[in-house]
């Protein structure tokens, strides 16, 4: 697609965008059913208490940080859809940030378009902003974080991490592969971090898998997760949410921490929605569960967040997609709504799938399409024919839980694992592919007094090259050659441990 760029792609989506808005107000007045969304008339109300100088509380089921209704205040006294203009307008933003972050990836431009495509084109998405759902904003601020931490800003990272995580209390679950991922060899101070390009990874593909597992083990992570980043990015985005939380506690008391926060924390939602747990809390809906029962669903959610990040918590937009359908799929309440939490995080992955779009790629979307129908279908026959099919919701609910899980696992099998960020303390299989190359074209000819060039220093030492193997660590400056007699380790600045014969002279 050369003829079409990105800014024509942007302001095409703008223009349509607008469209819809104005077609909304339209449909609101002339049709019976609304094109905007319910909750949009939540934020509404709530935001015209707050410039009345009264508590946005006061608005039954408004259950959000006084942020979203302080930004939609101008809908009472500029126009009833400021809103939906301000989402709109992140909505657009998303799509310049994920062309922003695979550019930065030297991601090809036809696949940049085509992964910038699968947002501003995505029929759910586009009706989402432009219905007067908050969701765009959410998304707008994770992929800056993102952006804040490829271009090596972790103050700003923090900082937006903090507000979006009192904004919206989800994100929660993305600090454990941040913190991970603020490796002291990628993230050096006063240095930007060097990041993995898209062809590397494609080089490299078979082999990073195996090289992240033996480096980034475990214990590794845990003997190391007290670094200077890592303890900076938590008190600046802790000290934020507090802030934020703290000044909202003192205007609006309890009522604000229970509605915005401790609400989401032991939610249950007697009403149908596409969650396993909703027939057995609509069962026992006058028993009250104790908070322990609250918590103890979160349990399959906490168990497959961590596996999921100690798998994948280098790659950082993969492994935060992953979690987020995770979550979404193991929750206690499930809206459609929630799905735009990943889908802002599906372009970001594309460029480094192997799944065809035509048969794999086409069939789990017609998989997860089918079942979030099949539930649609009886949803419908409950809610707008009266007719006794919850045991049959329940089992649509198992069946979409089994394609979301279905969908993992395709995501994972097919995906060409790449760390985000080089570890500059480390040799990598791509330097070791280079080194070999730069070795062999002179050890092949076992010439005496050879020249090899190394961080502008020189010393001589001696073996016989009958077995051409170079690894070169530049972050320590560490030299290992590999020869006939035996292994020469060659290290400046440290100790230099020779195991060779004196055959002929290298000079590196």
């Amino acid at each position: 697609m050369k003829w079409l760029k990105i800014r024509t792609l942007l302001l095409l989506s703008a223009i349509f965008r607008v469209i819809l808005i104005v077609y909304g107000e339209w449909q609101d007045t002339h049709m019976e059913v609304r094109y905007t969304d319910v909750d949009y008339l939540v934020f509404s109300d709530a935001a015209s208490l707050m410039a009345n100088g009264e508590s946005p509380y006061k608005r039954t089921t408004y259950r959000y940080s006084p942020l979203l209704a302080f930004l939609l205040t101008p809908n009472s006294f500029i126009h009833r859809s400021w809103g939906k203009f301000i989402f709109s307008a992140a909505d657009l933003f998303v799509g310049s940030f994920i062309q922003y972050i695979l550019k930065k990836r030297e991601v090809p431009e036809d696949m940049c378009l085509y992964s910038v495509m699968a947002w501003l084109l995505n029929p759910f998405t586009f009706t989402i902003g432009t219905r007067g759902n908050c969701e765009p904003i959410v998304c707008a601020m994770i992929l800056w974080i993102i952006i804040c931490l490829i271009n090596g800003n972790v103050v700003q990272a923090a900082f937006w991490y903090g507000l979006v995580v009192h904004f919206r209390i989800y994100p929660i679950i993305y600090a454990l592969p941040i913190v991970l991922v603020l490796d002291p060899h990628s993230f050096q101070s006063g240095q930007k971090p060097c990041l993995v390009n898209w062809k590397s990874s494609q080089d490299n593909a078979s082999h990073s898998r195996k090289d992240v597992s033996e480096v980034h083990g475990v214990w590794t992570a845990l003997k190391t997760i007290f670094t200077r980043g890592r303890i900076m990015f938590a008190m600046i985005s802790g000290s934020v949410f507090i802030l934020c939380t703290g000044l909202f506690f003192y205007l609006y008391r309890w009522e604000f921490l229970n509605e915005a926060l401790l609400y989401h924390l032991t939610r249950t939602d007697p009403r149908h929605n596409f969650s396993i747990y909703f027939y057995h809390i609509y069962l026992h809906v006058e028993h009250e569960f104790s908070v322990v029962e609250k918590l103890i669903s979160f349990l399959p959610q906490l168990i497959v967040q961590l596996v999921l990040v100690i798998r994948f918590a280098q790659d950082l937009p993969f492994c935060l997609f992953l979690q987020t359908v995770a979550f979404v799929a193991f929750n206690k309440v499930i809206t459609a709504q929630y799905f735009v939490w990943f889908f802002c995080l599906l372009p970001l992955i594309l460029p480094w799938s192997r799944m065809k779009l035509k048969w794999e790629g086409l069939s789990c979307v017609l998989l997860w399409m089918g079942a979030q129908t099949h539930w649609l279908l009886w949803g419908y026959l409950l809610e707008f024919k009266g007719k006794n099919v919850f045991l049959q919701l329940w089992l649509a609910g198992l069946v979409f839980l089994a394609a979301n899980t279905f969908l993992l696992i395709m995501f994972i099998r097919h995906h060409k694992y790449s760390p985000v960020f080089k570890q500059s303390g480390r040799a990598t299989s791509g330097n070791r592919d280079k080194s070999e190359n730069m070795i062999n074209s002179f050890v092949s000819t076992e010439q005496s007094g050879t020249n090899f060039q190394f961080n502008s220093k020189r010393r001589k030492y001696g073996s016989s090259m009958a077995r051409k193997f170079l690894e070169r660590d530049v972050g320590r400056n560490r030299v290992f050659i590999l020869v006939s007699h035996g292994l020469v380790n060659f290290q400046f600045g440290r100790r230099t441990t020779i195991l060779a014969g004196q055959e002929n002279r290298i000079t590196i």
